[in-house]
């Protein structure tokens, strides 16, 4: 995989020609690296987590009470252990607001602002799960390059920090891009990205990417996502199906072609193009 772009750098407006990105200073999708610590990661890595967790802290801040969700989870048919283990790790409760802190751990969709909420744990965890099941991995165990659309309230790109080398998130929402980096800046994660910009066009900068994660659902995949997938990749992302309904689709890039499966209904807020 190529090396990674260098920060600051600026993606185009999506209305701006092909090819020619925005004069500086004026353009809207601006890329903004998150303060991170520079060795390993701060939330212990996967590794670290997935021996049984020591409870600790107290009310929320409590690790007990993030092990209580995972059991569920383990026991709602979540299998893989890199992925149990990092939804231990990750404080959803920082994440939600604070009227809302003490539903933070249940399983259930929360509203975060702006028509928009922070999906089901459940959720979360059974995509980024379909993710490593179909990504290219690497030695360690962890997923390359990571490409994620709607970066939201910030939680799932907390969570695929520890299983993915590195985050690329993309957020069209102005308010909600701010939300997330002030959410993440606490945490000093080291490969996590934020980007500000039109999901739908993807970041040709950092492709290609092991796999890419969607959490707004279309009519169709944008081509421009899987001209950034590389071959053995894999597109996660609910789509509209020909019932009007929303559904998973799962695509992997072979060297022979695209290959789709339609997975359960789900319900993710609508797709759309351009920044607010």
């Amino acid at each position: 995989m190529k090396q990674r772009p260098s920060f600051p750098v600026r993606m185009p407006a999506s209305n701006a020609p092909t090819g020619k990105p925005m004069p500086a200073g004026t353009g809207p999708a601006t890329v903004v690296k998150t303060l991170g610590a520079k060795r390993g990661h701060p939330l212990g890595g996967a590794d670290a987590a997935l021996a049984a967790p020591v409870p600790s802290g107290l009310g929320m801040d409590s690790s007990a009470v993030r092990a209580s969700m995972v059991r569920k989870l383990a026991e709602s048919g979540v299998g893989d252990a890199q992925v149990l283990a990092a939804m231990g790790q990750v404080p959803r409760h920082q994440f939600v607001d604070s009227a809302l802190v003490t539903q933070a751990y249940e399983d259930t969709s929360l509203p975060i602002g702006l028509g928009q909420t922070i999906s089901k744990p459940s959720v979360v965890a059974r995509m980024i799960e379909l993710l490593r099941q179909g990504a290219l991995l690497q030695a360690n165990g962890l997923m390359g390059r990571v490409l994620e659309i709607g970066t939201g309230c910030g939680y799932q790109a907390a969570v695929l920090s520890c299983v993915a080398s590195e985050v690329y998130s993309i957020e069209r929402l102005r308010g909600l891009h701010d939300k997330a980096r002030d959410n993440l800046r606490p945490m000093r994660l080291p490969n996590v990205h934020l980007l500000f910009g039109d999901g739908m066009l993807g970041y040709a900068k950092g492709a290609p990417y092991a796999a890419i994660i969607a959490a707004a659902g279309g009519e169709a995949v944008p081509q421009a996502w899987l001209d950034q997938l590389a071959v053995g990749g894999r597109v996660i992302a609910p789509t509209v199906t020909a019932h009007g309904q929303q559904a998973l689709l799962v695509i992997d890039k072979t060297s022979q072609g695209l290959r789709q499966q339609q997975l359960e209904p789900v319900h993710f807020v609508p797709l759309k193009s351009g920044i607010a």
